[in-house]
């Protein structure tokens, strides 16, 4: 699975690896937080894959690495991002044009352009072996609610939404099931100085629930949508925000 060093791709990686799954766990550049989630697998046989997937000759390399370590991938998880920062943020009123156009494709490199391409690539690999494979989408609320400090955010992970719906009819014939998650706010803990904050009781107020998601709540969705039982859910995008937001 991609991005994996950490918060929601860490506790997916154990949530699969306590399945039996071997799990070969991706990241861009945090190898020591990487080899801290390798540490709290069960089982054996995973692996550490290293690169940048917004680079289509670096994401080629993850997944021949993956395939090379694990003997073939039957389930991809595309959770590599750029997620929202006050570093990356880009409201139109308040950033110059060179800033925002590099939010832009920096985010869109990443949070889609990289995940399409990992998927072409693990796709390819599971019809060249005849073998049924399971893709899952790590996307976001904000795909719906908007995202207007961070617009490139929301539209990439609107565009992944689509993309894993239109692979999900093409990858079919296949019996590859795609499908995809949108958490909501999620406990992890690049958001703990964030909850703890001015801003933490607005945050835990979005949920009629009277608090925010965790990591665990999520693993324990994309565990279910990449198993085979949950093949008749291809095509689907699986809110996970506590009825913060209500889409039709």
């Amino acid at each position: 699975m991609t991005g994996a060093s950490r918060g929601i791709g860490r506790a997916i990686a154990v949530a699969l690896a306590a399945r039996g799954d071997r799990v070969a766990v991706h990241y861009g550049s945090a190898r020591a937080e990487a080899e801290q989630t390798l540490a709290r697998l069960s089982g054996s046989g995973h692996t550490l894959v290293h690169g940048d997937v917004s680079d289509p000759d670096q994401a080629a390399g993850i997944v021949d690495a993956a395939v090379a370590a694990l003997g073939g991938i039957d389930v991809l998880v595309n959770n590599a991002a750029v997620a929202p920062a006050e570093s990356n943020r880009h409201a139109v009123a308040d950033v110059s044009y060179a800033d925002w156009q590099h939010a832009w494709r920096r985010m869109l490199d990443v949070d889609l352009i990289g995940a399409a391409n990992v998927t072409y690539l693990v796709a390819r690999h599971l019809i060249d072996r005849g073998a049924p494979g399971r893709v899952v989408n790590v996307g976001s609320r904000g795909a719906f609610r908007g995202e207007p400090d961070y617009p490139a955010y929301g539209a990439a992970k609107a565009g992944l939404h689509a993309f894993g719906q239109s692979m999900a009819v093409a990858l079919a014939p296949y019996q590859i099931a795609v499908t995809s998650v949108a958490p909501g706010f999620v406990s992890t803990d690049r958001q703990a100085a964030k909850l703890a904050g001015t801003a933490g009781e607005a945050l835990l107020a979005q949920s009629p629930f009277g608090r925010v998601g965790t990591p665990e709540e999520v693993a324990a969705a994309v565990a279910y949508l990449s198993s085979p039982e949950a093949t008749w859910s291809s095509g689907a995008i699986l809110d996970l925000n506590g009825a913060s937001h209500l889409r039709t």
